[in-house]
């Protein structure tokens, strides 16, 4: 990992005029710039995500206020907590929707900020969101939205013949209808087509940070199985593969079981600890870490 790290520093070296231009540098802090990018590459070797002091809001209301998370390479990290507390806004603010305002802090991704990057120049470092909601997309057939966004993340045509072959196993894993593939993209799909649809543009588009937004509404017992199965069989495929998921429920961290889990209220993360505490919420639900976070005013970890 230091290695593709270093490999990523070089880059930087590389591109050093555009560096200069894209973060407003002179020739006194390029160099303090490069040398905190080298810092990082070691000190941080096993970092993918890294979200520090993040305070966000939207129609001069604050949702998100001192919120810190880590991510490493190959984790799995769930956040639950009760209904409005910025679950679903969260996954938003990393892909860049323009209605969200940053206010304060950083979000970084392999050592880049990626806060003034625009959502399909964030898709493209490799960060894919599954929506709660998969939008449809009229006219526009799901199979030429998979192949342009492969060509246009890979930044080169890929052939007809080996997209034809890599999206037949794709479709044929997830024990989809294999007309859904030349229909526009989720238009008169059922929920759980669109489900496996969010999962079919994982499987194609190779991310290496997934983001799951309440992947489990809308599907039933059956397919929650077939796409956590196809997820898992992803990540084995990709063991450096960090995924975050956004969910209420239990069920679907039975198939993908986090590494961590934290619970989100009062606008930042209260309580962090492993599987036990997705035990501990299902059975005593938020209010005792509500009433700690109010009795204690610090983050708790397990």
């Amino acid at each position: 990992m230091i290695e593709h790290n270093l490999k990523d520093f070089r880059k930087w070296v590389l591109n050093a005029e555009e560096i200069i231009a894209d973060n407003n540098l002179n020739d006194e802090n390029l160099a303090d710039f490069l040398y905190s990018k080298v810092t990082y590459c070691i000190s941080n070797e096993h970092q993918t995500e890294l979200i520090k002091d993040l305070m966000v809001e939207i129609d001069n209301k604050i949702i998100l206020d001192k919120f810190n998370l880590d991510i490493e390479n190959g984790t799995i990290h769930v956040i639950m907590g009760p209904n409005g507390t910025g679950k679903s806004t969260l996954s938003r603010v990393i892909m860049g929707d323009p209605n969200y305002q940053i206010l304060e802090g950083d979000i970084l991704f392999e050592g880049e900020s990626i806060t003034k990057l625009k959502t399909d120049e964030i898709a493209r470092k490799g960060i894919f969101l599954a929506l709660q909601s998969p939008m449809e997309i009229e006219g526009v057939s799901n199979q030429d939205f998979l192949r342009t966004a492969i060509s246009q993340k890979n930044e080169q045509r890929i052939g007809l013949y080996q997209f034809i072959k890599e999206c037949e196993k794709a479709v044929a894993d997830l024990k989809m209808n294999k007309e859904l593939i030349h229909r526009s993209v989720n238009v008169g799909f059922s929920g759980g087509e669109k489900k496996k649809n969010e999962v079919l543009q994982i499987k194609l588009l190779k991310p290496s940070f997934i983001i799951l937004d309440e992947l489990d509404s809308g599907l039933d017992v059956d397919s929650l199985k077939i796409v956590c199965e196809n997820i898992l069989q992803y990540k084995k495929e990709n063991p450096d593969t960090s995924i975050l998921i956004i969910t209420h429920y239990s069920m679907i961290l039975e198939y993908l079981r986090p590494d961590y889990v934290h619970i989100l209220a009062n606008k930042h993360i209260v309580k962090k600890g492993d599987y036990n505490l997705v035990k501990d919420i299902e059975k005593n639900g938020y209010n005792k870490y509500l009433i700690e976070k109010s009795t204690t005013g610090e983050e708790s970890y397990e």
